[in-house]
């Protein structure tokens, strides 16, 4: 090996060895034990050369030059692979791929990068050699909670929570509001894509370099906030566990080990990470150091790309499914975020596109995820995104299903909204109750647990689309009593329904804008408000405590579900929950009826008294001097109604959530 620059005749390169290089392994650049080396394997069958370049220096006009390159070597089925010894950690390196006869030559990105430079910014960054056995866990005592006693608080890293000082969110300002996270009684967050995408706002669906977390989600090593946010992490978050060792610098060094460090401190809070990931398409602008045209074919037909086809989606490029390379790469990268990165699951983003684009090749893909990452770690969950909502999807693999564990659902949801939309019409509407009381128990499933239930998500209520929920139950003022009421009730039916809760960030504290990616712009989160509307304190202590009532009762957590009586006309519901051969039985009512019943009569699944345990007109100006109720407690001795044994007179609130138990 010699120093050289790019413009030096590929003809001088020496070629790597194939020292530790055989069928086992790893794509990438992985790192031998013991700061021995480092191998490389990377997937180009059309190349004519390929060459890793690493050494890289900055001269004194600020450009950037590799001093070391050599040869790979090219072996079966279009892999090139060579070993360079004594590289480590943090190294940086490029591969230089030279295309097929009308082809082009340049740098390119590996594909299986752990982490990426931020000097030069991306998309000029080098892949960084990154050895995940250096970060110092702390989560070795740690199980995610089960599938149906998850409740999930989907958010945008880029925008959700920013640091005073600092233009836009990163991993670390997540890791300062996990008290918060923890005090609202969600116990999973599942943050919209992190991987490397081309523009420096964005949704995340975007994604080009896979294994790459956003390097706009880091905080660089020259930032003086970052000793900062060390100290602010070791002396305060960590003082929930004394007994826990602190973070070193070089702990926090890097955007990979500040993803980790994200994950880690979640754990710490018992809270799980479930990723979103974009296995459908990938890409926008890609880029010429990305995957796109990796091998260096021609650009022109899309189905040369190597890793796509010609079908658009989402302004990138449908995978090609039917390669079992690019199958592999993905359930590669799911299975790196499970394993190397501690995450607890994954949202799939339109399960719906790799079933229609892909085929029987799509609908493989699928199977083989779900199979070989229930088999590395059986206690990750697996959440699709499919439309139309079907049961194959979550069928297991043996039965010719898809294998995912649950499914977001749409039932639920639109029928909530509608029926909120509705109500704000005035107390001559007519609300469905009826439509709320079919989608309760998401019929499309045959385990309803499976259902991922909300009322609001980052689709549903982006800029120009449609409104969050305080903002459709009164249009004209979200803080009336109208929209505090109404909005109470729709996140009464989500915690209450039969699946997993799921809320959108803000929801929990009354946000009525819309929201978009861009930090700084007119849609982000009102947390100032906190401090002086009396209506965001409220509603955040409401969430809170409902949220506490769902994980403390056994039923609104299991598969008993009857939902006995929905009239249209007077705006009520009613749901009896239980366990199944254990009872614990729970009846939840709920009322979009602008006027508080006295002396309704409602049919009850046991005789006795039932304990009030929740009504939600007590958090209107908390506590609600004139919250109307049933003095904690009603007495079931009825005549027998709604094909129930017994029944009970109730007082039901205007707008309201009341819970039952014996």
């Amino acid at each position: 090996m010699h120093t050289m620059t790019s413009s030096d005749p590929v003809a001088a390169v020496n070629q790597l060895s194939l020292d530790h290089i055989n069928d086992e392994t790893p794509m990438g650049a992985n790192l031998l034990p013991s700061g021995y080396g480092a191998t490389f394997k990377v997937w180009a069958p059309a190349a004519r050369q390929l060459e890793l370049f690493w050494q890289f220096e900055r001269d004194t006009a600020g450009t950037w030059a590799h001093l070391q390159a050599g040869r790979l070597a090219r072996l079966a089925g279009g892999i090139w692979a060579g070993f360079v010894p004594g590289l480590t950690a943090g190294d940086r390196y490029m591969f230089h791929v030279t295309g097929p006869e009308g082809g082009t030559a340049g740098e390119k990105r590996d594909p299986y990068a752990r982490d990426l430079s931020d000097d030069p910014m991306w998309p000029d960054c080098h892949c960084l050699l990154h050895d995940p056995t250096l970060f110092p866990w702390h989560d070795g005592n740690w199980r995610p909670p089960p599938f149906h006693e998850l409740v999930i608080y989907q958010l945008h890293i880029g925008t959700w929570k920013i640091r005073a000082g600092r233009h836009h969110g990163n991993f670390l300002d997540i890791i300062e509001m996990l008290p918060y996270l923890k005090s609202l009684n969600i116990n999973a967050i599942q943050p919209l894509p992190v991987v490397e995408f081309p523009t420096m706002f964005s949704l995340g669906y975007n994604g080009v370099d896979y294994f790459s977390p956003e390097t706009d989600y880091g905080v660089t090593s020259d930032d003086p906030m970052l000793a900062d946010y060390l100290r602010s992490i070791n002396d305060r978050m960590l003082a929930i566990d004394p007994e826990l060792d602190p973070y070193e610098p070089e702990d926090i060094q890097g955007t990979a080990n500040q993803f980790r460090m994200m994950v880690d401190m979640c754990h710490i809070y018992g809270i799980a990470v479930l990723l979103d990931v974009v296995y459908n398409h990938a890409g926008g602008d890609f880029g010429d150091r990305s995957i796109y045209f990796f091998d260096r074919q021609p650009y022109g037909n899309q189905n040369d790309s190597l890793y796509f086809t010609d079908h658009g989606w989402a302004g990138g490029l449908v995978f090609a499914y039917w390669k079992n390379e690019v199958q592999q790469y993905l359930i590669d990268n799911a299975g790196y975020y499970l394993l190397d990165c501690h995450c607890d699951g994954f949202r799939y983003d339109e399960v719906s596109v790799i079933k229609n684009e892909g085929g029987e090749h799509g609908w493989t893909f699928c199977r083989h995820v779900t199979d070989t990452c229930h088999y590395v770690k059986p206690e990750a969950v697996h959440i699709a995104e499919c439309w139309p909502v079907e049961q194959a999807v979550v069928s297991p693999t043996f039965s010719g299903g898809a294998g995912f564990d649950a499914i977001q659902n749409d039932g639920l949801r639109d029928a909530v909204r509608s029926a909120i939309g509705q109500a704000a019409g005035g107390s001559g509407a007519v609300v469905d109750m009826e439509r709320i009381a079919r989608e309760l128990n998401s019929p499309r499933l045959r385990d309803g647990w499976r259902a991922v239930q909300c009322a609001e998500n980052h689709d549903i209520v982006r800029r120009d689309r449609g409104p969050r929920i305080a903002a459709l139950a009164d249009s004209s003022d979200s803080r009336s009593w109208y929209g505090r009421s109404r909005s109470r009730v729709a996140m009464g039916l989500v915690a209450t329904s039969v699946g997993i809760p799921h809320l959108f960030m803000g929801q929990e504290i009354l946000e009525d804008k819309q929201w978009h990616d861009e930090p700084g712009s007119p849609f982000q989160i009102w947390w100032e408000g906190l401090e002086s509307d009396r209506a965001m304190q409220d509603f955040l202590r409401f969430t809170r405590d409902l949220l506490a009532a769902r994980r403390e009762l056994p039923a609104l957590r299991a598969g008993g579900c009857n939902i006995f009586h929905a009239h249209n006309g007077n705006r009520i519901l009613a749901m009896h929950r239980w366990v199944e051969w254990q009872g614990m039985d729970v009846v939840m009512v709920a009322s979009l009826n602008e006027s508080t019943f006295y002396g309704y009569e409602l049919g009850f699944p046991l005789s006795g008294v039932w304990r009030e345990i929740f009504n939600s007109d007590a958090y209107d100006n908390w506590v609600n001097p004139a919250c109307s109720g049933n003095g904690g407690s009603i007495t079931a001795y009825g005549r027998p109604l709604h094909n129930l044994p017994v029944s009970a007179t109730l007082v039901i609130p205007a707008n309201s959530i009341l819970l039952f138990a014996r």
